[in-house]
């Protein structure tokens, strides 16, 4: 590789830099993890040799109904790989195929309709022949109210399609997530198809400033567990958990019961993912991954906040999202503009009394970790001159040319390069 022309994962395609003379890049991606020869039959091995359960065909044997869990547009899961031998593994047992639903885990998100859903879902077969479905968060009617969580006292509504359904599978995929720790698994069930008022309670400055709340810890994190509480509250749920690498490609699958499943994915992808570095950087340039995770400026948080560890205090992030299709909700955009207006202190100070988020402010909310450490600034070519302004960082018209001033001044020619951005955390491992 070109050490002075690289490339950022930006929309569906990639965005090249070009580094200034002298400057020593040091490039952090994951570990190479080798891609499974044939990807089908991974799937069909997992659900033949699961984990803490029977095989799916077992499961599914006697069962009136079926309910799975699919991401939505964010997460980039190989949903049609396997939904249709999932689906039809679940025929073969005796389901009547009227009676199986597939459910889009849309948690606060707007649905996924159209050529998005189509998008989605990955197989015409699937969208032909089976009931495809969003979850509305706020449409309270659509929920089963289960209680509040023993811990935290989380108020637990669910969707009912998935509540009552006689086959509960979530299908996922396992990928470092800024505030619970890892994505998959638990998180699809809540907030995928939780209620807004049990998302917005374990999105409040309680859970989200809590220093366990960060990426790739699940050891005390208070919204990974009050996940594990709320699914255990539902009762018997499975999960199909992937694993892909920065090509899309799947190295890994694994079935079975959902905590289990989803810690074996999290074991796997663990040394892969975290990446250690041997020093702490004044300049690091990252992405917000790519399509479809750099759609919105929403979803590019992340990204700001993935790094912070090896960023140096008073150090310049700079980061490039595309964000073609915006900025995100309404209730973000008067967040961010909220931000903007009273500041950062006194936006937090608003935060920490109230028990219940307002949607999206969370993100907000997490963006101020990033901004409290250094300087932020954005490469995009999506936004609009208002949606700029509220963003509340640093607006840059050229990516190299923002590299090269942060190098002059900082004084230091070292600069860390993530190419494909919050799929991969780095950690400051200098003594």
């Amino acid at each position: 590789m070109d050490p002075d022309r690289l490339e950022l994962a930006y929309g569906r395609g990639v965005l090249p830099i070009h580094l200034p003379a002298g400057t020593v890049p040091t490039v952090i991606r994951k570990a190479r993890l080798p891609t499974l020869p044939d990807a089908l039959a991974a799937v069909r091995q997992a659900f033949d040799t699961p984990v803490a359960s029977r095989s799916l065909s077992d499961l599914a044997k006697g069962r009136s109904s079926a309910c799975i869990l699919v991401c939505d547009i964010t997460r980039p899961v190989p949903n049609g790989l396997f939904l249709r031998p999932m689906i039809e593994t679940m025929l073969e047992s005796g389901i009547p195929i009227d009676r199986i639903v597939v459910l889009v885990a849309t948690g606060l998100h707007r649905p996924n309709l159209g050529e998005e859903l189509a998008e989605v879902i990955g197989d015409p077969w699937v969208l032909q022949h089976v009931r495809v479905e969003n979850h509305f968060a706020r449409k309270t009617d659509a929920h089963i109210d289960l209680g509040r969580t023993r811990t935290r006292g989380t108020p637990v509504t669910i969707n009912e399609l998935f509540v009552k359904a006689d086959l509960r599978v979530a299908t996922g995929l396992v990928e470092p997530h800024f505030m619970a720790g890892w994505s998959g698994g638990r998180k699809v069930v809540a907030p995928g198809v939780a209620g807004h008022e049990t998302i917005r309670t374990f999105h409040s400055a309680r859970f989200m400033e809590d220093p366990l709340a960060v990426q790739c810890n699940l050891v005390g994190n208070p919204l990974h567990e009050e996940q594990l509480e709320i699914v255990r509250m539902i009762g018997e749920i499975y999960a199909l958990n992937t694993v892909i690498d920065e090509h899309r490609d799947l190295v890994y699958v694994t079935f079975g019961e959902i905590i289990a499943s989803h810690l074996a994915a999290v074991d796997f992808i663990r040394d892969a993912t975290q990446i250690k570095v041997g020093r702490k950087f004044k300049t690091v340039v990252t992405s917000s991954a790519g399509y479809p995770l750099d759609k919105t400026y929403y979803q590019t948080v992340k990204g700001m906040v993935t790094p912070l560890d090896i960023l140096s205090p008073g150090g310049t992030l700079i980061i490039a999202s595309e964000c073609s299709e915006g900025f995100g909700s309404e209730e973000f955009r008067r967040a961010q503009a909220k931000l903007v207006e009273l500041g950062a202190a006194r936006f937090l100070g608003t935060l920490t009394a109230k028990s219940l988020a307002e949607i999206d402010e969370w993100q907000t909310e997490m963006q101020l970790k990033p901004m409290r450490l250094g300087r932020v600034q954005l490469f995009t070519q999506g936004l609009d001159p208002e949606e700029r302004r509220i963003t509340g960082v640093e607006i840059v018209p050229s990516i190299d040319r923002a590299i090269a001033e942060s190098v002059v001044r900082h004084d230091d020619m070292e600069v860390a390069v993530i190419p494909e951005g919050p799929y991969v955390v780095p950690i400051d491992a200098s003594p």
